[in-house]
């Protein structure tokens, strides 16, 4: 059976190559507006961004946020869609709907269930996100606010998506599969994606349709030992979190 690594080194120049932000290309950390891409990201996105078809990053967090963290804003081509697919930036500009009146009421309810329990409330604009990771109780902190965090999710017509220690507020209608397979038209030559949470499984989903259809395709985990065994068991390759994401990118080229 061939390497699916090298069938896709052979299609380079036609591949769609794409990658969750947070836990693949940056470090998992306490603070979000931390997360930083590790040593060597940036040089490898921009020497691979001449290579592909398209290099994108599919993230969770508003599209322009992540571009400056990364420090991405010179990786030529570079496209982000931020929020699930919700946002797009590429060349400096980003196109986004306007928030959806149930955001804003999550917004204003969510403080007085997250204050109790240490936990820290991230507004993406889009979305609103309850992270546990710096409560007193992480772990006791997540499994409490389930309960109530998703009876106002439904009463505010938003849906509940956790990850690791987190429990993401979002409008219905976005994920990272629909995202991924907006770059995906026409068929590209092969394609790539990595993750490392939960939301990063309609990807996955995307991707195996995109393999039915004929297209070459790896999967790659960023792996941790927090992060959910579903990712490692589907995936065709598994890194040491984002520096090993940085050594497979290194290795197409």
């Amino acid at each position: 059976m061939s390497d699916p690594l090298d069938v896709l080194r052979a299609r380079l120049d036609g591949a769609v190559i794409a990658l969750d932000y947070d836990g693949t290309l940056a470090p998992i950390v306490a603070r979000p507006s931390d997360a930083v891409a590790a040593p060597g990201a940036v040089e490898v996105l921009a020497a691979l961004a001449a290579r592909v078809r398209t290099l994108a990053l599919v993230t969770g967090r508003p599209a322009d946020v992540v571009v400056a963290l990364g420090g991405l804003v010179d990786v030529p081509g570079l496209v982000v869609l931020g929020q699930y697919g919700a946002q797009r930036w590429a060349g400096g500009e980003v196109s986004a709907p306007e928030e959806l009146p149930g955001v804003a009421q999550a917004r204003d309810a969510l403080p007085a269930l997250l204050v109790p329990e240490g936990a820290d409330l991230e507004d993406k604009g889009l979305a609103v996100v309850v992270h546990t990771r710096r409560a007193p109780d992480p772990a006791g902190a997540m499994e409490r606010l389930a309960g109530p965090v998703g009876e106002l999710a439904a009463a505010s017509g938003l849906e509940v998506h956790p990850g690791r220690l987190v429990l993401e507020l979002r409008p219905p209608g976005y994920d990272k599969r629909s995202a991924l397979l907006s770059l995906c038209e026409p068929l590209p030559t092969a394609v790539l994606f990595a993750g490392d949470d939960l939301g990063d499984l309609p990807a996955y989903d995307a991707v195996d349709g995109l393999r039915d259809r004929g297209v070459p395709a790896v999967l790659v985990c960023s792996g941790s030992a927090e992060g959910p065994a579903a990712l490692r068991e589907r995936a065709d390759v598994v890194v040491d979190g984002p520096s090993g994401v940085v050594e497979l990118l290194r290795s197409l080229l």
